[in-house]
């Protein structure tokens, strides 16, 4: 190549921007002279990525959630769009995300910039319509979980298992609340009610009041809502202050320190089941939608479980509370036995224990960054033996 390889790296949430982040430094410690560009959050923007776009603008879940942010996903498209016509990427590199970067691949194929794709969509659960868009947009799949392997495969589309980067830190057993001023021997609950703007809104209220439940029996007990960085912190802090409780700490993200640190955890579904899990944290995992939304999921989800413990482990070992179940009551009688059975809590602990030798050893960014530049390479070694042919 005649000028160093760039890449168009776009991540869409807070989870997506801590993926992002890890990839862009596996990828500049593998090729010093590499461009990243795109869109993410601060913790992309650190590592080197050129943001044209910020994550915390798009941040979305479900169907129906989906319409108060389309000006901000159209927007971010846009510029996206531009980006790649105007610097002509060789690759772009999507992060989890999928509904809109399978738009963005459509965009960027037809452009004629080839699309890895890092995080594998829940086909092997629901919407397995998407496979047919992926085999035609995308160049290749890096996903998370050896289970999603075969479904790709099967499907006609390259794919490569790069494991979790979650199990770099899954040796963090145990840890401290000391990062949030709290003395040793203080028992806190973490409660984590995801980065969007509608899942707080849907999550936190039943998590204080099962929070409020809790302090009332037990009035030593402390609370701890460590914020994502694309979280709506003024909304939590907000949510925090009106529910009058004591003992409540709002933090920033969750380390597994602070995780390991806590007795038990309320936890939205979605990545965060798996950090608390590699902390050893027994939790509840608790999740709420739209109406609309989750009357559609039902309808389309193929799978027995939603927590990722749970979906890695092939069997139910943390609670699931979604939906109308999603109440301060029954987050508070799940939360309880783990804090009145320590036995039932310690041998959960063991149970989780068995997650990271399924998820592969230590290295998923450097494997993911490594499949990234031979894709990188496949291509750059295709355009010099057309430009031969050519002369």
């Amino acid at each position: 190549m005649t000028r160093p390889l760039r890449i168009l790296l776009s991540a869409g949430e807070a989870s997506g921007d801590r993926l992002g982040e890890g990839l862009a430094a596996a990828l500049r410690e593998r090729s010093p002279g590499v461009e990243l560009v795109g869109m993410g959050g601060d913790a992309m923007a650190a590592a080197g990525v050129r943001l044209v776009a910020h994550a915390s603008d798009v941040a979305v879940v479900g169907i129906a959630e989906v319409a108060a942010r389309l000006p901000a996903l159209r927007r971010a498209m846009r510029t996206l769009v531009a980006t790649i016509e105007r610097e002509r990427p060789d690759l772009v590199v999507s992060v989890d995300f999928p509904d809109f970067h399978l738009r963005l691949a459509a965009r960027a194929r037809r452009s004629g910039v080839p699309v890895v794709h890092f995080v594998g969509p829940s086909v092997w659960a629901w919407r397995r319509g998407r496979l047919r868009r992926i085999r035609r947009d995308v160049r290749r799949m890096l996903v998370l979980y050896p289970f999603e392997v075969a479904c790709y495969e099967d499907a006609g589309i390259p794919v490569t298992f790069v494991g979790h980067p979650a199990v770099e830190e899954a040796g963090a057993r145990g840890g401290s609340l000391a990062e949030i001023g709290l003395e040793r021997g203080v028992e806190a609950i973490a409660l984590l009610p995801g980065s969007r703007p509608g899942e707080v809104e849907r999550l936190l209220p039943p998590m204080l009041g099962a929070a409020g439940i809790l302090r009332r029996r037990r009035r030593r007990l402390h609370f701890v809502v460590p914020c994502a960085s694309t979280a709506p912190r003024e909304r939590i802090d907000a949510l925090v202050a009106r529910s009058g409780l004591e003992g409540i700490h709002v933090a920033g993200p969750a380390s597994p320190a602070l995780l390991g640190g806590c007795v038990a955890g309320i936890v939205a579904s979605g990545t965060a089941t798996l950090e608390a899990a590699l902390a050893g944290l027994p939790s509840v995992v608790v999740y709420r939608l739209h109406p609309l939304t989750y009357a559609i999921a039902r309808m389309l989800v193929r799978t027995e479980h939603v927590a990722l413990p749970n979906l890695i482990l092939g069997r139910r070992v943390v609670p699931e509370l979604i939906q109308g179940d999603c109440t301060p009551q029954r987050i508070a009688a799940e939360v309880e036995r783990w804090l009145d059975r320590p036995e039932e809590a310690a041998a959960l602990r063991e149970i989780l224990g068995e997650i990271p030798e399924r998820l592969g050893g230590p290295g998923a960014f450097g494997r993911a960054a490594r499949a990234v530049l031979d894709e990188a390479a496949v291509l750059e070694d295709r355009d010099r033996a057309v430009s031969l042919d050519e002369n």
